[in-house]
């Protein structure tokens, strides 16, 4: 370890030593997260006995939310709170969320989600721009520190779903729900930590001391962050609740992102301009992304419960494949990064991204080529949901720990905790479509009509058809839902990675960050 004048600059592997105690906290908080939605879809069917359609709703609206409240969680923080009280704000609104779960009555179960998803808010966006602070005097490293960060996310995220779900299964849901909150608690536990060995020298204090400190009707403006915050759960409850409308929310948000967007552009230099306009091209690319990433929580789920011959793991325990190849690449991708950058060939942003989403198209044709090992009963070999996600995941590292590093990079810095807000809420748009996409996959002997255009690239890649599915039974009628849909949106997706190639050089020239 390199020791230096300050505690920012401390190093650890070449890297801020306060890197690592974000990755730590950052993992519980994933572990807490991930455990928690592991369960959330197979709980809802298996044991609410809610429908396919109202679980998926549930599901959309609950994981678009939780990407769309980093926006004011950003804001907030940039104005008032600072990332350090932001992310211990976050971390016990979940961690309530987490352990209020356990209680099995309506009130608790949206009202708990609801809390999760306020908790994110402020969580979510400010420990990515906390990592991004600790980088500001060497962006080189960048993109390898936010890969190693990646790998933090990603080692909760497969943990989560292989204890959780093993606790769930030997003792009871909520049992899960509740180990899912003492992850949340150990997050917090290790952020603190780091606080009281100042490794994060003066990043992420309160942006104006004097505004925070602010007296109204008695309490400083901090306070009353906290209680506006706890004040809108019932509203979060019930847009989870009222599911069916949420598209209004979308048209709300959308407003609200486009008219502070406008107003940002108006207030910052050329390059700034340019740069920001970059960063919501990634925004759309990863909305995108997100969309066919997201079926790895939903209707990946199903499918692996009934038409995949699972072995050793249940459907539940799947969430954790992704995040286990994660796990194993992280560490090379960050020095593949690393060693390209020292050689002056380290792809820029723009191409890594057209690459990502190359990949995930192609691991959706993956799933759907599964349909050609079914045997009688419509079960599909397991290798295949192994390779595909082992393909995805390549994908995913060439996109998202990077659309983590550039966005704190290309921000301008007086915004930049709401600018990792309008990145996050490529996941609530991606969310909400990735819910749209999930209802596809329900067979109702309808669904499916709207992929004639693909049908040809269906039987192809598949061997199946909407009459031979029918012919063979329900169960082949239920692959068949899932496998053209994963076929059709993979060829959609692949076909758009190519046109982002095209697009790449463009993009890059306004970066003006020479080729990072």
């Amino acid at each position: 370890m390199k020791a230096s004048k300050t505690a920012s600059t401390t190093t650890l592997f070449g890297h801020p030593k306060g890197l690592f105690y974000l990755f730590f906290a950052e993992l519980w908080e994933r572990f807490s997260f991930y455990g928690m939605k592991a369960l959330l879809l197979l709980y809802m069917t298996q044991h609410l006995l809610y429908t396919d359609e109202a679980s998926f709703g549930i599901l959309s609206a609950y994981m678009s939310l939780v990407y769309i409240t980093p926006l004011w969680g950003g804001i907030l923080a940039d104005k008032i709170l600072g990332y350090r009280k932001s992310i211990l704000l976050g971390g016990i609104l979940m961690a309530l969320g987490h352990f209020l779960l356990s209680f099995e009555t309506p009130i608790f179960f949206y009202g708990s989600l609801a809390l999760i998803i306020l908790g994110n808010g402020f969580f979510k966006p400010n420990i990515s721009s906390f990592v991004g602070a600790l980088y500001k005097d060497n962006p080189h490293q960048r993109d390898a520190g936010f890969t190693i960060f990646y790998l933090g996310i990603n080692l909760g995220a497969a943990i989560a779903p292989l204890i959780c779900a093993w606790i769930a299964a030997l003792y009871g849901w909520h049992y899960g729900f509740m180990l899912a909150g003492f992850g949340m608690l150990l997050g917090l536990a290790f952020f603190q930590q780091g606080l009281k060995s100042n490794v994060f020298g003066a990043a992420g204090q309160l942006p104006n001391a004097t505004r925070y400190h602010q007296k109204i009707a008695g309490l400083n403006q901090g306070q009353w962050v906290a209680i506006g915050a706890v004040l809108t759960t019932p509203i979060f409850a019930a847009i989870i609740f009222f599911h069916e409308y949420e598209h209004y929310l979308i048209l709300l948000a959308s407003a609200f992102l486009i008219l502070y967007i406008l107003f940002i552009l108006s207030k910052v230099s050329t390059i700034e301009r340019g740069r920001l306009i970059v960063v919501i091209y990634f925004t759309l690319l990863s909305t995108l992304f997100a969309a066919l990433f997201e079926q790895t929580g939903s209707s990946l789920v199903l499918f692996a419960d009934r038409n995949v011959h699972l072995i050793g793991i249940n459907a539940a325990q799947t969430n954790s494949i992704n995040a286990t190849f994660i796990v194993l690449l992280a560490i090379p991708f960050s020095m593949l990064w690393a060693w390209l950058s020292r050689i002056g060939k380290n792809p820029a942003a723009p191409f890594k991204f057209s690459f990502g989403l190359i990949l995930l198209g192609l691991a959706a044709i993956i799933f759907g080529r599964s349909a050609i090992s079914a045997d009688a009963l419509a079960q599909t070999s397991m290798i295949y949901l192994i390779i595909g996600y082992f393909v995805l995941t390549v994908g995913e590292l060439f996109l998202s720990p990077i659309g983590l590093s550039k966005v704190t990079e290309l921000s301008p810095k007086q915004y930049i905790s709401f600018i990792m807000g309008v990145w996050f809420s490529s996941y609530f748009y991606g969310h909400y479509f990735a819910g749209k996409v999930a209802q596809l996959t329900v067979s109702n002997g309808a669904s499916n009509n709207l992929f004639d255009t693909f049908g040809s690239a269906i039987k192809l890649i598949t061997g199946l058809t909407q009459d031979i599915a029918i012919h063979k039974g329900p169960a082949f009628e239920q692959l068949y839902a899932y496998v053209s849909v994963y076929v059709s949106f993979g060829i959609i997706t692949l076909s758009i990675g190519c046109l982002a190639l095209l697009l790449a050089p463009i993009m890059t020239r306004l970066m003006h960050l020479e080729n990072r």
